[in-house]
């Protein structure tokens, strides 16, 4: 993309998704068993033709900055394109103020020296595909001082609570940004993603900083919005969405997309979703092993019962184990005889003594990393 660059921002201070994010950071969680969170946004702007992208990184990110590597693997041209990734200077002495403009601002450097007229920011906890140029194209044709991508629900009661909705005119003109606090159950919710030149961009980040040390960049497009100082227009977003704001989304989001219908929805055969690969043999399937409607990973060993669950890369799943609505990430060992259901299993967990840990549906459980149960 000729026209602009690529921001991928961290998360916000008030989304937190329990055990997970102790050791990673949101845009590092494996997804699908074969994906990275951050993938998803990165491979979006690499497909839409932005080939400078600058990824924030906040807290925990060894294992963040470890996958996205020199970004090669996003197919970012070698001569022309570059990933930046850049880090909070106050990252830990004070979590209410390290919001993404405090990040900005620490490194606006960076930001002037991009020769792009406009800019592309996207979040680092979303799952979504879309076209970035052609909602650059719509974002110049309207003429507005900033485009916001929002997604319609009907579930906003129980689900996308740590989010921002849309409130709308009949024109799609954004009225204001607030917090969904679950009183209602049709609404627009803002995908944390906007379009607007450079040079508003670091107008806002001056304003923001000038303004409160708590402010965000919602919070100044909304204080822009009410004022009627900034034109802010909203674009619907079609197909699959998930926002990763706790620990049951993304429990959820993995069991959605075990549906292939539903998974038709985010990829698409024109649009590829580029990870970080490494070389390990396909699964071997044991003559004990019965599988049904699961994800598996490469260089696992099934001999056990897997059913409607991810299995990431590595895993060992014994003779006459059960694993049921799971969520089981790279390395781990299931062990015989052992049913567990309802679960995230995070890397390189061991279950062989406790012979049956079943969560319940609605409130799926955690193993931690490395734990032997």
């Amino acid at each position: 993309m000729f026209k602009a660059f690529g921001i991928v921002n961290s998360s916000e201070r008030n989304i937190h998704v329990e055990g997970l994010q102790d050791y990673r950071a949101i845009g590092a969680f494996s997804f699908l068993g074969r994906y990275r969170v951050i993938d998803f946004p990165i491979s979006n702007m690499t497909n839409s033709g932005i080939e400078y992208i600058q990824v924030y990184v906040k807290n925990k990110p060894r294992s963040l900055v470890e996958h996205l590597g020199t970004g090669r693997h996003y197919n970012i041209n070698s001569k022309s394109g570059n990933l930046q990734i850049l880090f909070s200077e106050h990252s830990g002495v004070n979590d209410i103020y390290n919001t993404d403009i405090d990040n900005y601002y620490s490194n606006l450097e960076c930001i002037e020296a991009v020769h792009y007229p406009y800019v592309v920011i996207a979040p680092n906890y979303m799952i979504y595909t879309t076209d970035y140029s052609k909602l650059i194209d719509a974002h110049i044709e309207s003429g507005a001082d900033v485009t916001m991508l929002y997604h319609s629900v009907d579930n906003a009661k129980e689900n996308h609570l740590n989010c921002h909705i849309l409130n709308l005119n009949r024109q799609k003109g954004v009225l204001s940004i607030e917090h969904n606090h679950g009183n209602a159950k049709n609404r627009n919710i803002f995908m944390d993603t906007y379009v607007m030149s450079k040079e508003l961009f670091i107008s806002l980040i001056h304003k923001a900083k000038e303004i409160s040390s708590l402010y965000t960049l919602a919070d100044v497009i909304n204080a822009g919005c009410r004022d009627g100082e900034l034109d802010v227009r909203g674009i619907s977003h079609r197909g699959y969405f998930a926002s990763i704001t706790d620990f049951k989304s993304y429990h959820d989001a993995n069991m959605d997309l075990i549906d292939y219908k539903t998974a038709t929805d985010l990829f698409h055969d024109n649009w590829p979703i580029y990870t970080r690969t490494n070389n390990s043999c396909p699964t071997h399937y044991f003559d004990t092993a019965n599988v049904s409607n699961s994800v598996i990973s490469n260089g696992s060993m099934i001999e056990g019962t897997v059913e409607n669950s991810i299995i990431g890369r590595g895993c060992t799943i014994k003779k006459g184990a059960v694993v049921k609505n799971c969520v089981v990430l790279a390395d781990c060992t299931i062990g015989a005889n052992v049913h567990i259901e309802n679960l995230v299993v995070d890397k390189h967990a061991k279950i062989t003594h406790a012979k049956e840990i079943i969560a319940p549906a609605e409130e799926p459980g955690y193993i931690k990393r490395n734990d032997t149960l």
